[in-house]
């Protein structure tokens, strides 16, 4: 699967599994398309992947991704924002054109 994670999302993934997580738990990444950038994620941490979950793993951040996020992820970079407008993970989707340009 070829996506990047940039050092803000990992560390903001870090801190959510610390904070939420046991031993073993992960980061379940589920996208789907919709909002401005392209694609909007519901994020939990879990104990353990559910049914068809891909787990993966990049620089020890584990990730459970289903299979509409797989495919939706390829090419992805997943940053993190923290500004008085958004906080959270923004994806940059390079395949997606953004708002107001059809």
């Amino acid at each position: 699967m070829n996506f990047t994670i940039t050092p803000a999302a990992q560390k903001f993934m870090r801190m959510m599994l610390r904070v939420d997580g046991g031993a073993g738990s992960g980061f379940r990444l589920a996208v789907s398309p919709g909002g401005c950038s392209g694609l909007a994620a519901d994020i939990h941490v879990l104990a353990a992947p559910q049914a068809g979950d891909a787990v993966v793993e990049r620089d020890g951040v584990k990730l459970f991704l289903p299979a509409e996020s797989r495919l939706l992820l390829d090419g992805v970079t997943i940053d993190f924002k923290d500004t008085p407008t958004q906080t959270g993970l923004v994806f940059h989707d390079p395949k997606q054109v953004s708002c107001g340009h059809h």
